[in-house]
């Protein structure tokens, strides 16, 4: 029986080749009809004896790239005298309710064709089709067609415009089409690029949402001179290898990850490094990254190739060979992958911003004609407690929405001070943008405004309101400020570690009340102290209340003990002291004590440090896990100082391989943990049984103190986050501790844990308190909560109410 079904497709649906894919199935099935780009997704009218077979066979096999939320049919009048199936034109019917896809990693079909010498597109750096390319990093805006792109400018030679409108063609209505007749061009010969690198030159090389420093991993004098060039401090960088064999003699390589590196999105992967002399196996030869790839640690991030750019790379470094056989084959080649960057700055997209920034870094450049729309750096995760965990988001990732329980107001998040990120709520997902680094350059801070201005734009959205960190001195509070006076909508302020919990909350759509654990280095906590070990109650009205918290630490010399973990081991021997009762072990504390300071200040700085601990001055205390971190760090004598928050604990991870209790390891005293038993322990270990005992004692403290938290609200489920949950012996620890008692951990999984996903938390508490507009009055405003400080205007800055 003959049927007309109007279908209406939501989700990540446009640029995926998703029109040509649908086509292909309404004429398979003998069907006419049309199906068109629109503001809302994908709107499709098929008519004929199989209609009915079309929604079904759309779910069942839709494109790779594509994620349909939503698939509503019904029925319509029939069309008499209609033929064919048709593609047609983009309509703007409404504010824009979809999405452009990510970027995707060059597919199979494609490397057959870059590898064959008589194909057209033969080691054509910029080939792409329905099922792979660039996509959300050329968008400018919806619907997604070739004039809204970075290819407007390119126009299609008869070959490509031939295959464009051939519905049997891959490349069907394939926007960002090229050949080397009619598309992009690249500034230099492949051969003559990877000689540069062999040479052990340095080369800024543009790729998807930015430019790459690449250089030889296994030359440690071109590495040192990038690290120094780029002022890295002691951060790793990541590297690229041609494929899964090859990166499986670098590293150990479970399944799972293989599946991550080879994922369309191919992220950096944080694989867990040979020992040094285990034989990595196989007859090529594999050369070693330096050491100054990634200092002392034990995990390495790797990626694969993801551009036919970088594909022909390694394929010239293989002699040229015919076909994809060799990608079956393990390649020697090993190249540093680093994001474009003078230390601490916004990624480089553009070519003459490149020549300008990068002037003293990179040793040559290689750019091309096709601009980069949106800067995006490229995604971290890792593999930890059965799943991926997502430490940087970025390329492949972005811009896919975290779909939410609730339909929620229009709500603009603007995340903290480091890892900055931002998130738009609309309607029942979330948006959370790309990685945009620490904001405490003006050039990140341009960044900040760039990012919401296209995250805004792209989605055709205002916000009702604004949401931000509870800190009134962070650029992103100041920036909520100006853009809340600019729409006239509240500038709601979430505490820090509530929104840490509350965006896993969000991620998981999990039903409040929830306990949560926050663990990081800092947060500004509801008493003005720095918070960052944290037991909270999302509760039912959209509040928190702090259930419990770790034993301060005071933080000798204020932020500077963030990056000397000796300081924070001065203080725990100075609390040592202080508490014992033994006159002989109080001396021992403080000879101990004192030698420290010395090792690490100098003879002359030792009675000034001392007399600061015993008064107190400029010595703040801390709940943060992460001072804990460090001072555990300061006592084994791991990194007593550091270039980066967190190196000297990530080093401390690398050392764990068999994490160990110590019962008696810590002490509860009412809702307070306190840790300091566990660190006097450490201080008779070696570095590597210290990193053992700490992370196995830290995991077994924890759930000893918020399981009878969890009893006294009858709840058997917890969530886990802040970025101490990028430690993957802690993560797993705290898991599968947690359900060896009877409770469920919840732990972020589409958005990093630390502060990276801190803008998704902080606008879904803030859309609990705002109700959707209503009219031509505007938004609803809640009530007024009072005001932070001095700094926030009164009536536009207020604090979500705290249970």
């Amino acid at each position: 029986m003959t049927s007309r079904l109007r279908l209406r497709v939501r989700g990540t649906v446009q640029g995926v080749g998703f029109r040509p894919f649908v086509y292909g199935l309404a004429t398979r099935l003998g069907l006419t009809g049309w199906i068109c780009n629109d503001s809302a997704g994908v709107l499709i009218e098929a008519q004929g004896a199989a209609a009915l077979a079309l929604a079904a066979a759309i779910r069942a096999e839709a494109p790779p790239l594509a994620r349909i939320d939503a698939l509503e049919s019904e029925s319509v009048a029939l069309v008499d005298g209609e033929r064919g199936f048709a593609i047609l034109a983009s309509r703007r019917d409404g504010a824009v309710s979809t999405l452009v896809g990510a970027d995707g990693a060059v597919c199979a079909e494609c490397l057959a064709e870059l590898f064959d010498p008589a194909a057209r597109r033969y080691r054509y750096p910029f080939l792409n089709c329905t099922r792979c390319g660039p996509r959300y990093t050329i968008t400018r805006r919806l619907p997604y067609d070739r004039p809204q792109t970075a290819m407007a400018g390119f126009s299609l030679c008869g070959a490509c415009a031939g295959e464009y409108h051939d519905p049997a063609d891959r490349r069907f209505h394939a926007q960002p089409i090229a050949c080397p007749a009619c598309g992009p061009r690249l500034s230099m010969a492949i051969e003559e690029l990877l000689a540069r690198l062999r040479g052990g030159e340095i080369v800024a090389l543009k790729g998807l949402g930015g430019f790459h420093l690449v250089c030889d991993a296994a030359n440690p004098r071109v590495v040192e001179a990038l690290r120094r060039r780029k002022e890295r401090d002691g951060k790793p960088f990541a590297v690229m290898v041609a494929n899964v064999m090859s990166a499986a003699r670098l590293a150990r390589l479970e399944a799972a990850e293989a599946a991550l590196l080879s994922s369309s999105g191919r992220p950096i992967v944080l694989l867990h490094r040979h020992p040094p002399g285990s034989g990595r196996g196989g007859d090529a030869p594999m050369p070693v990254p330096a050491a100054g790839v990634a200092p002392d640690l034990a995990w390495l991030g790797v990626m694969l190739p993801y551009t036919p750019l970088h594909y022909l790379l390694f394929h010239e470094a293989a002699g040229r060979p015919a076909g994809t056989g060799w990608l079956g084959e393990t390649q020697p080649l090993v190249l540093v992958m680093t994001s474009a960057n003078p230390g601490g700055e916004p990624l480089v997209i553009g070519n003459a911003e490149a020549r300008t920034r990068l002037a003293g870094i990179a040793d040559a450049i290689v750019d091309h004609d096709r601009d980069i729309v949106v800067r995006c750096d490229d995604s971290v995760l890792r593999l930890a407690a059965g799943g991926p965990v997502v430490l940087r988001r970025g390329r492949g990732q972005v811009p896919t929405t975290i779909r939410l329980k609730d339909s929620l107001p229009t709500v603009l998040g603007l995340g903290g001070q480091l890892k900055g990120a931002v998130c738009v709520i609309r309607d029942d997902e979330a948006c959370l943008s790309q990685h945009l680094g620490d904001l405490d350059r003006p050039a990140t801070l341009g960044f900040l405004e760039e990012s919401v201005d296209h995250l805004l734009g792209l989605l055709e959205v205002t916000p009702e309101a604004i949401a931000h960190d509870g800190h009134p001195d962070f650029a992103t509070t100041r920036l909520s400020v100006r853009l809340a006076e600019r729409w006239g909508v509240p500038a709601l302020a979430v505490q820090h570690h509530h929104a840490h919990v509350a965006a896993v909350a969000a991620e998981h759509g999990l039903a409040l009340p929830v306990i949560g654990l926050a663990l990081d280095g800092f947060g500004l906590g509801d008493d003005g102290g720095a918070w960052g070990g944290e037991a909270l109650l999302l509760t039912a009205d959209g509040g928190a209340r702090r259930l419990g918290h770790l034993a301060p630490l005071a933080l000798p010399g204020g932020d500077r003990a963030a990056l000397a973990p000796w300081r924070m081991a001065a203080a725990a021997l100075h609390r040592l002291a202080a508490q014992c009762r033994s006159p002989a072990r109080e001396g021992e504390y403080r000879d101990a004590l004192r030698a420290l300071v010395a090792r690490n200040a100098g003879d002359g700085a030792v009675t000034p440090f001392l007399t600061m601990l015993e008064r107190g001055v400029a010595c703040p205390p801390s709940s943060a896990l992460g001072r804990w971190f460090d001072a555990a760090c300061g006592l084994l004598g791991v990194r007593p100082t550091a270039g980066f928050e967190g190196e000297a604990p990530m080093v401390l991870e690398s050392l764990v391989s068999r994490p160990t209790v110590d019962a008696s390891g810590w002490v509860i005293d009412g809702h307070q943990l306190d840790l300091l038993p566990l660190l006097d322990r450490l201080r008779k270990c070696t570095p590597a049984a210290g990193a053992d005992l700490f992370h196995g004692t830290l995991a077994a403290a924890l759930v000893a103190w918020t399981v009878p938290l969890l009893q006294a609200h009858a709840l058997a489920r917890i969530v886990l986050a802040g970025g101490c949950l990028a430690n993957r012996p802690l993560l797993e620890g705290l898991v599968e501790r947690f359900a060896a008692v009877g409770v469920l951990a919840v732990t972020a999984r589409s958005v990093p844990a630390g502060d990276g996903g801190l803008a998704l938390g902080q606008a879904w508490v803030a859309a609990q308190h705002i109700e959707k507009k209503g009219g031509p009055g505007g938004p609803v405003r809640p009530p007024s909560w009072g005001d932070r400080g001095a700094k926030a205007p009164r009536r536009i800055v207020q604090p979500v109410p705290r249970a």
